[in-house]
């Protein structure tokens, strides 16, 4: 009895510090997750304030010359500065957001992004990552399954990822066709077109 009368003012106070209760806590707390420590950046370079910022909010990423995901945020690894380049980042079901991805600027050697059941994603993440120049020369294959903030907007974004192939829109009910998109390949669609099949 005595706990119930505690814990009443204790939830009051936490519906008054956070309106939408217990979710509106986790945005809060995501997005501090997604801020930008440029401090950071440049100590320890790109590729590891990259790495901590991605596994912090859950997504795994993967070096260039190893085929072990790294999903760990106490083991990354250590050594000289620039030693260990992302190649791969594996964001399912994690909470980045757009806020975050100042941290992909500086990311060399990125081939490789799967988004899934990213609740965060939204149309204006997908044209952020169109506009980074590093990703435009480095990045060929990027998956958006299950995103439901993502629409037709977003993907037709991608134009200027002119290498990339990307399979998406599995399970995304507000684009305009399911299936795989290959996005900005001007040798095979044109320049600056994104074309869609059905999947099986």
């Amino acid at each position: 009895m005595l706990l119930g009368k505690l814990a009443q003012p204790a939830r009051s106070l936490s519906e008054r510090l956070f309106p939408g209760g217990c979710r509106g806590f986790w945005g809060w707390l995501n997005a501090v997750f997604n801020k930008v420590d440029y401090e950071r950046i440049q100590a320890v370079g790109p590729d590891r304030a990259a790495s901590e910022w991605l596994l912090r909010c859950g997504a795994l990423v993967r070096y260039q010359g190893y085929e072990k995901w790294q999903q760990d945020y106490s083991g990354l690894p250590t050594g000289p500065l620039g030693k260990y380049k992302i190649e791969a980042i594996n964001a399912t079901e994690s909470c980045i957001m757009y806020r975050g991805f100042d941290y992909l600027d500086g990311l060399e050697h990125v081939a490789e992004i799967k988004l899934q059941k990213c609740i965060y994603i939204q149309d204006e993440c997908l044209q952020r990552l169109s506009e980074t120049k590093n990703l435009q020369k480095s990045l060929l294959q990027l998956k958006i399954i299950s995103c439901g903030n993502v629409t037709d907007k977003g993907i037709i974004a991608l134009h200027k990822l002119t290498y990339v192939t990307c399979r998406a829109l599995q399970y995304q009910p507000t684009v305009l066709g399911f299936g795989c998109c290959s996005v900005g390949r001007p040798d095979v669609w044109g320049s600056g077109m994104a074309e869609f099949e059905e999947l099986t």
